[in-house]
């Protein structure tokens, strides 16, 4: 029965009128981001092994590379590029349609005709279609313009994937920097905890008994005062020192993704960790490594490759199109005398505005070539003064801890002798009390510059591009990957040499682009020479 058009029809398009004016803003409810946020916080503390042992800087390391949520997110930065690129390889195939359509109509399809010797009409009319009639077809085409542009993309995408590994690098390094960094602060806030409460609670005792010698007028008015408030300066002073020292433990319980809150104990460190070396690698050598792992430098490289696509694929604007098909077609009309048939074309078009445009564009393409391959060259040298900068650094942070070591010995001795002193004299709290503060205080100046020097050296590994040489975190279990970070650290101590010959074999990108196969791994990035 034919389809009832003419009473359906006005139905169908107020139905659809009224639906698209149904759609109003919904905003999120108080209950909503609620529920979004307890379901985020379970998800992120799903896999985090609770602590059960006290923490080495190996496996804090660990840790905030497998839990730390930012580098989680570029973790999936890498896995969606990954993606990507197996998704765009699709796109270099013909396409293959499989259509199927059934068509009514309200009124026969009757045609007038004329007598093709006479050119008089034809006394009867001639019905050439049914009513209703099924059609199905299976068509294959292929464009050859569309071929080049997809295989360029595809050649954009595994690059562009090889830049989110160098991505997933640059946020390694800075991790590494900050987790060493955060473990020495709060190694010092552990250390001294102890000495900084009992030195407040000395401090506020000697401080009870001067306003109580001052409110009996025992002494000179104005020397208590003067006593009381170097009291104060010193309880000012412990008082920061142990406001400092609890902010390093959460922003370390940050980074590895503790719960806030979470009480932990740290490893004391080795006396080799107390005693960090020179660097060993001359500034040349520095260089080399640099010019060929520094996480940026690559990413600059990468992106020079993907303009570069963009440059072909503008050339091929210049040619005609192809296209190819070929189709097995059916269609149950009665009225026809094939009702299946195969079909094949081949089509040739040109926009011939191309001719205009397309020296506009490749000029645009090879201006943003040129772009990137000046700041490669500009990242070169930037680099080489990173290098520089970051020996520099490490060697000056090296000298202040050996300073801030020699001056803490030297304290200490002085909190010695005012010791036997407040033995002897009662009124020699005060004295007691400085010393014990600024013993205190170059105690964790000392820690404070050896986090500085480990933050120091982390920082030439990054500008060197040196990274433990691991696979897949999620393939990983923590103690194995803690044992990995651990011969990495003693490598670096030791011969960064060997440390950066380690990873000749290693994938250069993040581990998670290691599958990256075809294009990708066989067209090796070429860097500039510097000289």
């Amino acid at each position: 029965m034919p389809f009832p058009f003419r009473r359906k029809a006005p139905i169908v398009l107020a139905a659809a009128v009224l639906t698209g004016c149904a759609i109003n803003p919904q905003p999120l409810q108080i209950d909503d981001l609620r529920a979004i946020t307890r379901a985020d916080w379970q998800k992120a503390q799903a896999d985090v092994p609770p602590l059960t042992a006290p923490l080495g800087l190996s496996e804090a390391i660990a840790r905030a590379l497998k839990f730390n949520l930012e580098h989680r997110a570029h973790q999936l930065e890498a896995a969606h590029a990954a993606g990507v690129l197996e998704a765009g390889r699709f796109d270099m195939l013909p396409k293959l349609v499989a259509g199927v359509g059934y068509y009514s109509r309200d009124e026969d399809l009757v045609r007038d005709s004329i007598n093709a010797t006479t050119r008089q009409p034809n006394l009867s009319n001639s019905i050439s279609a049914e009513k209703e009639h099924t059609v199905a077809d299976l068509g294959l085409t292929w464009n050859l313009l569309d071929f080049g542009a997809s295989y360029y993309t595809a050649q954009q995408n595994a690059d562009r994937l090889l830049v989110a590994g160098e991505r997933r690098r640059r946020s390694m390094h800075n991790l590494i920097q900050n987790v060493r960094a955060a473990f020495w602060r709060a190694a010092s806030a552990q250390k001294l905890e102890a000495a900084v409460l009992e030195n407040i609670s000395l401090a506020e005792s000697a401080l009870a008994d001067a306003r109580k010698i001052t409110d009996e007028r025992i002494k000179a008015p104005a020397e208590m005062l003067r006593y009381r408030r170097a009291l104060i300066e010193n309880l000012r002073t412990l008082e920061a020192v142990q406001q400092e020292l609890g902010l390093a433990r959460v922003e370390l319980a940050a980074l590895i993704n503790l719960p806030p809150g979470t009480r932990y104990q740290l490893v004391e460190p080795a006396a080799a960790e107390l005693a960090p070396q020179p660097l060993t690698l001359k500034l040349e050598a520095m260089e080399e490594i640099a010019l060929t792992r520094n996480a940026d430098l690559r990413e600059s490289a990468y992106n020079v490759r993907i303009a570069a696509a963009d440059t072909r694929k503008s050339l091929l604007q210049l040619f005609p199109g192809i296209s190819f098909n070929y189709s097995l077609n059916y269609d149950d009309d009665r009225f026809l005398v094939n009702n299946s048939w195969n079909e094949a074309g081949l089509r040739v078009n040109f926009n011939l505005f191309n001719l205009l445009s397309a020296p506009a564009r490749l000029d645009a393409a090879e201006s943003n070539e040129r772009v990137h391959e000046a700041r490669r060259m500009a990242l070169q040298m930037v680099v080489v003064s990173l290098v520089h900068l970051s020996a520099q650094q490490y060697d000056n942070a090296l000298r202040q801890y050996q300073r801030s070591e020699e001056l803490s010995s030297v304290d200490n001795d002085l909190l010695d002798l005012s010791r036997r002193a407040a033995e002897v004299q009662k009124d020699s709290q005060l004295s007691l009390v400085a010393a014990r503060t600024t013993a205190l205080l170059s105690e964790l100046r000392r820690y404070q510059a050896l986090a500085a020097v480990h933050a120091a050296a982390s920082r030439v590994q990054a500008t060197l591009g040196l990274e433990p040489a691991i696979g897949s975190l999620d393939d990983m279990a923590l103690p194995d990957l803690t044992k990995a970070i651990d011969d990495a650290l003693r490598t670096w101590q030791k011969d960064p040499l060997a440390a950066a010959a380690a990873m000749d074999g290693a994938t250069m990108a993040s581990p998670d682009t290691a599958a990256v196969s075809g294009e990708a791994e066989s067209r090796p990035v070429q860097l500039a020479e510097r000289r």
